[in-house]
């Protein structure tokens, strides 16, 4: 889903403003999740949680660093190619072992960094970044602080979940809908006052912008639910199997070739994926 994803936002790019493709992300998704909520409980009740000011710290920063996280990768997308973009965005997975590991008490075992760090050399090797002229600075630096943004929204949903003392499952769920709430209404609110013919933007490509929203949700309730069961950086590691529909994505819809290098990348990511399974 996040594939897709990805895919549609860079389509997206190309007619609307980074902060709308920014929204479209959003603008649909948290009715989604209230449904999805609204089915756990439907097939096993629990208690509603309380959300105590912890929680809603945690939330609202969550809330705010994807938005920034989001914007980044937006303008990744124009400047370098899909493929590129997305595999600079995966920087991630070590930027959260790291910050975990110092600000957020996360334990990680050596098999379980040495996956992580030879994820993080697959990706990149996959976006191409260790080929000769494939990158510049400015690409660099924005790819490390989109991966840096995602992990610390990443560290502060698992945070947030854990905060509500319910079951993983549903913990998920109520921060995955409030943080929904929060940056749809935050950057609603943005672009009404900034730029309004965003909306006209998002409107005139309102079958890109409803897609956009469906795989976002449904990647992200699944990001969220893996991040409340375990260590960020582990979830990461693993979920950077996604480069692999990615690049068939790039192929078969967006029409880049595959080149050797991504191959090798792939298999560097399998068996990190295998370590990081194993630890």
């Amino acid at each position: 889903m996040q594939t897709w994803r990805n895919g549609l936002q860079s389509k997206l790019s190309e007619h609307v403003d980074t902060s709308g493709v920014t929204l479209a992300r959003f603008l649909f998704a948290a009715p989604i999740a209230g449904v999805y909520l609204f089915v756990l409980y439907r097939l096993s009740p629990q208690i509603i949680p309380e959300f105590s000011i912890y929680f809603i710290r945690f939330v609202l920063i969550a809330s705010f660093m994807q938005i920034i996280a989001t914007s980044l990768m937006v303008l990744l997308f124009k400047q370098q190619n899909f493929a590129i973009g997305a595999g600079l965005a995966k920087s991630e997975a070590l930027v959260a072992g790291v910050l975990g590991t110092l600000f957020f008490g996360s334990q990680l075992t050596l098999v379980g960094w040495s996956g992580i760090l030879l994820g993080t050399l697959s990706i990149f090797v996959l976006s191409g970044l260790l080929q000769k002229g494939s990158f510049s600075f400015k690409t660099v630096l924005i790819g490390l602080a989109c991966g840096t943004s995602f992990a610390l929204t990443s560290l502060y949903v698992r945070e947030a979940s854990h905060e509500l003392q319910v079951p993983f499952v549903y913990g998920a769920g109520w921060t995955l809908f409030i943080v929904l709430i929060v940056q749809t209404t935050a950057l609603t609110t943005y672009i009404y006052i900034k730029n309004r013919a965003v909306f006209s933007q998002l409107k005139q490509h309102s079958v890109l912008t409803i897609a956009t929203s469906i795989t976002s949700c449904i990647g992200s309730i699944g990001w969220f639910t893996a991040m409340a069961l375990h260590h960020v950086a582990y979830v990461k590691t693993l979920g950077q199997i996604e480069i692999l529909f990615t690049i068939l994505l790039s192929v078969f819809w967006l029409k880049q070739p595959v080149k050797r290098y991504e191959v090798i990348g792939l298999a560097l990511i399998s068996i990190a994926a295998i370590m990081v399974m194993w630890s």
